[in-house]
């Protein structure tokens, strides 16, 4: 569910109509619902409420946005890093660092440092060589690093290829079978507090039997490492809930379906459990606004030229991902079309053959489900500046990054002294 609705024939977010803000700001432009962010918390929340405690740490490569972050921390999440700038992100949109995961296959070492000088929960180590690094980093400050080893499963998450990240030949993690070895050698480590176990097979997954298989390899591991005497006081479940990108596809699992396994499987688990939502929480709160610029015809069928492109979304082009494609004020009239942007190149494709409303020059369309991994993909290829981004809540809104100049992005480069005039 989300909360962008027609009324009286047009698109608003909220109470504010789409029009309103496309004409404010100019297109294309991101538009985040709070209300939907608020009700994505809430039901994931409830669909683990049988838990104890259960740190939910939003992923923040999701999108890092300070305004969407700084309402995700007044609703009492935390959040999982993937790097130092996440992390000031996070803690500097109100996140208090012992609800800080930091995962990543490539921790630099001050990377390291920030994470220690901030105090957060927990470091996801992916190797031996990086649990060595650490704890070398942190006997050079005088601490120790809490810890726990992800764990590669080898579990087909069925996902796209490249969002699945529990599959042996995956970067993620440590090998399943190598784990109570990895563990043996961690515990030597002086500046390593060994407390927990992590699993995360992958992105946008519609089915819970791959988390199920995964979770009961991670259990068992559990119950093998206490028995070593290992002292595991937590487990990471990862995140990777799919959410309903195409309407004539089934509906992913919902977190109550999500949450009613985890506590099954987990029920006999000690420790407590932590979760790493993302796209459940945001992909469904925003969506990328943008004007027709002119329709083409086509050998086939008309190309819609839109002024957003895949620096601005570029899951299409990369994932060849589908997101639903909505007329602000539609006419009621349909049709087969392409929807292209203006980059120069083949891949700047949003859709192919697509039943859409029919759409003129000057029209708006909105692309759904782009609250996650949208503006925070976003490039600035073709010389093309960034998305700017807009928080709705209720009948207000605001600019909550701004679309900078061109001069910005010319100014940003240097011409050396040899070249100047």
């Amino acid at each position: 569910m989300d909360h962008f609705d027609y009324v009286d024939g047009a698109m608003q977010v909220e109470q504010v109509p789409m029009a309103a803000i496309a004409d404010a700001v100019g297109t294309p432009v991101y538009i985040y619902s709070t209300a939907t962010l608020e009700r994505h918390v809430s039901v994931f929340r409830a669909g683990l409420a049988s838990l104890d405690n259960p740190l939910i740490a939003f992923a923040v490569k999701a999108n890092p946005n300070a305004a969407v972050l700084a309402t995700l921390a007044q609703l009492g999440l935390g959040a999982d890093v993937v790097s130092g700038g996440e992390l000031l992100r996070a803690v500097a949109a109100g996140i208090p660092a012992d609800r800080i995961v930091f995962s990543g296959v490539g921790k630099t070492a001050d990377e390291m440092r920030l994470a220690l000088d901030h105090g957060i929960f927990q470091f996801n180590l992916e190797s031996e060589p990086e649990a060595e690094m650490l704890s070398d980093v942190a006997l050079s400050m005088g601490r120790r690093a809490p810890v726990a080893y992800r764990i590669n499963p080898d579990v087909d998450a069925g996902t796209h290829a490249k969002i699945s990240t529990g599959k042996s030949e995956n970067k993620f993690g440590i090998p399943y079978d190598r784990a109570l070895e990895s563990y043996a050698a961690a515990r030597d480590l002086p500046g390593l507090d060994v407390q927990g176990v992590a699993v995360h097979i992958g992105s946008q997954l519609t089915d819970l039997a791959p988390l199920e298989a995964a979770f009961v390899k991670v259990g068992a591991l559990v119950e093998k490492l206490r028995a070593a005497g290992h002292d595991i006081r937590t487990a990471d479940l990862g995140g990777g809930l799919g959410v309903p990108y195409d309407p004539s596809q089934p509906l992913p699992p919902s977190p109550a379906d999500y949450g009613a396994m985890v506590t099954r499987v987990t029920q006999d688990w000690p420790v407590r459990l932590m979760f790493e939502p993302g796209r459940v929480i945001v992909g469904n709160a925003g969506a990328l606004l943008s004007r027709v610029v002119r329709v083409k015809q086509g050998a086939k069928a008309p190309f819609v030229i839109v002024d957003a492109a895949m620096n601005d979304l570029l899951r299409p082009s990369l994932y060849d991902a589908w997101h639903d494609i909505r007329a602000v004020a539609p006419t009621g009239e349909r049709a087969a079309a392409n929807v292209v942007g203006p980059v120069c190149e083949t891949g700047d494709t949003f859709a192919m053959h697509r039943d859409l409303d029919v759409v003129q020059a000057g029209d708006l369309v909105a692309f759904m489900t782009a609250g996650a991994y949208g503006a925070t993909m976003a490039g600035t290829y073709n010389s093309r500046p960034l998305t700017p981004e807009v928080l709705v809540t209720g009948d207000k809104w605001a600019v909550v990054r701004a679309r900078p100049p061109i001069e910005a992005l010319i100014e940003g480069d240097t011409i050396p002294d040899w070249l100047a005039q």
